[in-house]
Formats: structure tokens, sequence, C-alpha cells
């Protein structure tokens, strides 16, 4: 499918409903097209949750037997008035949806490990500097900055604490930044019993092996574009039910889709990346349903910079997690 899918100019983004949310079996329309996010209570979380059991490759083939494809949250879903790689935000997330969080690990002077995408502070906190020039002392005190460049009350997460919280409500998609040995995150992983519920990003094949080594029963994201690419790293000893096979941003390519999913590789395909990204194309044209149509030709994972607009695209197409599925839930708790 070509990237020039939007086959005429539709109405602006603004101007198509949201689907906010599935209860039980029934999808519910929202009129109000623009995603308000709202911070979540500290009572029973209201909203969803994915909280897969035992083997996450089994719940990957769960959603594929019901056709389903999954939103990932790039950076945690940063919205405004909520900045990334904030468990504050993560949560307002998936009050809207059910989605994965990709996040990114830094490690502070003091050998912190907190979520930070950026090598420097200036663009998503109050602080300035490299980011692991100061104490953890130093950063926790520090405001988180929105995409806008607006200040929130909320402050950088250590890893530890986004980890916990993702219990019972999340997969964590692990990135890990220049600053960060995997060895510290493997640690923590292990000492949370959590490697049943993350994915680890590697960019290489030397890291997917590393990481393969470290948190043998983990699920590792490694760009595949090849069957070729595949039967490398199944030769080095990852096995093909450990990795999910990253396709890159730019067009669609079913056939690859297709070779991968026939291993067993869940499939994930990226619309984010900025002004020149698929999510901008689609904003431009209000096409969503472009969304649906990448999900159709094979994609197991869009990961994304709209995750609300493009679950509610995959919803209208019958193409989104349901509630009861796969142990993805709703929880429709009351206001306190």
């Amino acid at each position: 499918m070509p990237r020039q899918t939007p086959r005429a100019p539709g109405p602006t983004w603004l101007q198509i409903p949201v689907l906010l949310g599935l209860i039980g079996l029934g999808l519910t329309a929202c009129s109000n097209p623009a995603p308000q996010i709202h911070a979540a209570d500290n009572g029973p979380q209201a909203g969803w949750s994915i909280a897969p059991t035992g083997d996450l490759n089994i719940f990957f083939d769960c959603l594929r037997d019901n056709g389903a494809a999954l939103i990932a949250a790039h950076r945690g879903g940063p919205y405004p008035g909520y900045p990334e790689n904030a468990v504050e935000t993560m949560a307002a997330i998936l009050e809207k949806i059910p989605a994965i969080m990709e996040i990114d690990i830094a490690t502070s002077a003091d050998g912190v490990l907190y979520l930070m995408h950026d090598d420097r502070l200036e663009r998503t906190t109050t602080g300035s500097g490299e980011a692991d020039a100061l104490q953890w002392d130093d950063i926790r005190k520090l405001h988180l900055e929105d995409n806008d460049g607006r200040k929130t009350n909320f402050a950088p997460p250590r890893f530890d604490e986004a980890l916990a919280w993702a219990e019972g409500r999340t997969i964590l998609q692990v990135d890990f930044k220049r600053t960060t040995r995997y060895e510290d995150v493997a640690d923590e992983i292990r000492r949370q019993g959590a490697e049943a519920r993350v994915i680890l990003i590697a960019y290489s094949m030397a890291s997917a092996r590393k990481l393969h080594a470290l948190l043998p029963q983990a699920m590792i994201s490694l760009s595949l574009n090849s069957q070729s690419e595949l039967n490398r790293a199944v030769a080095s000893g990852i096995p093909d039910n450990r990795l999910l096979g990253f396709t890159g941003t730019e067009d669609p390519r079913p056939r690859l889709f297709s070779v991968l999913s026939k291993r067993d590789v869940e499939v994930i395909f990226g619309t984010l990346g900025g002004k020149d990204s698929i999510d901008n194309d689609i904003a431009q044209s209000g096409y969503d349903a472009l969304y649906a149509e990448i999900a159709e030709n094979g994609v197991d994972i869009i990961a994304t910079d709209r995750p609300v607009e493009a679950y509610a695209a995959l919803a209208a197409a019958g193409k989104a997690a349901l509630a009861g599925n796969c142990r993805i839930e709703y929880n429709n708790a009351p206001d306190d």
C-alpha cells in the first residue's frame, strides 16, 4: 500500500468524531472530536487495563486470532498538558484507550534509572544540561514540560516506579538511551518479576542477542526488513517467538508482514516521526481510516504519536482490541 493512500481529501481531523472507549463489547462514539485527556484519580483506576498472564507471545497470538491490532503510545502518549515519559500521561491515555506504552530510560549521574528521551533536559523539563549530569535528587525536583513547552506539575519518574505502576495496567516497551546499561534495566525487571510484561527495543542484532541473554523470557522488538534478517536473528539464538519485527515508518509492506506472521513474529509498524510522518500526513488530510487500512495489511501493533485517534479508527473498522478479550479489560469506576 503506498503511503499516499488518502484517496480523497477528507474533513480535518477536528471534524471527525473520535471513538473514546469500549465498554464490554459495545462501541461508544463521542461527538467531541478533540481528545480531552484527564488525570487519573487516586481511587480505583477507571479505564483500560492490559494485564496478560504468562507468556507475552500467547497474548499477542490471542489478539491476532481475534483480528485485533494494538496501539503503542510513543513516549507514553503525550497530549497538550500531558508531557512525554510521564506516568500521569500514561494513566490518562489508559482512561481513553487500551495501549501499550513506549518509554525511554536514561540514567542520572548517581545511577538512578528514570524516564527521559533526550540527551539533554531543556526540551522536556524545567532543567538544563546533559540528562546524565545531574544527581537524581536534583532531577526529581524538575517539572516536566509538554510538547508545546508548557510547564506541568509532573516530575520525571524513576523507572522502578513506572514499572511497578504498569503492573496490571499495561505493557511497557522499553527504549534504552545512551546513558543506560542494559544490565541495570534487566536487574530491575528481574527484581519486579516483570519479564512477561515488557518489550525490549533493540537496534542491532548484537543488542538483541545481549538483551535475550539477560532476559530470555522477555520479548524483543528488532528491526526486521526481510526473511533473511529474521533467519539470522533466530540462528543467533533468539527464538522467533521472542521477537517482534519492527518494520519501519515508511510504506507498509504486506509481503514482509505475511512472512513474519507465518513465523509467529508480531509485526510493529510506526506511523510516528514528526512533520514527515504518516501520523502528520493523516492529521493534515483528515483520513484517519488509514490506520485501519495499515492494520488490515497485517500489522499487529501500530506505534503512533496519535494513539487516541488511531484507536478510534481501528474501532470504527472493527480492528480494535475489545474489552473481555485476551486479558484486556475496561473498568467503569465511578468518579470520586
